[in-house]
């Protein structure tokens, strides 16, 4: 079973709360995400059975070695995009909407030449 972009977003929030915070639980991704609470406890249900998280027995959420790749690169992918958008000229509110629908969708092909246009483009904005 694939996984979906919502599945995709809880583990980016995930990933980046931990970043953040010693414990991740629950609660804490959906405040983050603003979502209810049966909600994220379903997503964190399929994302422990797929594998990519686990969860221990007072609710605390720890990614997997596949879960925390997956989700490094989901990140990746949203900071990179969010950066050219707004390196076009896209105001920041709607680059990092936009980032956050196109990290799920674009190619591992597409985003490798992203990220190389992105390492051209971003210097270049320091100097001015």
């Amino acid at each position: 079973m694939a996984l979906k972009s919502s599945g995709e977003m809880y583990l980016e929030t995930i990933y980046v709360l931990s970043k953040s915070k010693n414990a991740v639980r629950s609660v804490d991704v959906a405040e983050y995400m603003n979502f209810s609470k049966p909600s994220v406890s379903r997503g964190v249900g399929i994302l422990k059975k797929m594998n990519y998280i686990t969860v221990d027995k007072d609710g605390y959420i720890t990614l997997t070695k596949e879960g925390l790749s997956l989700a490094k690169k989901i990140y990746e992918r949203h900071t990179l995009l969010s950066e050219l958008l707004m390196a076009l000229g896209v105001d920041e509110a709607t680059a990092v909407e936009d980032a956050c629908k196109i990290e799920h969708v674009i190619s591992d092909k597409s985003f490798k030449m992203l990220k190389k246009k992105h390492e051209q483009i971003i210097p270049g904005l320091d100097k001015n």
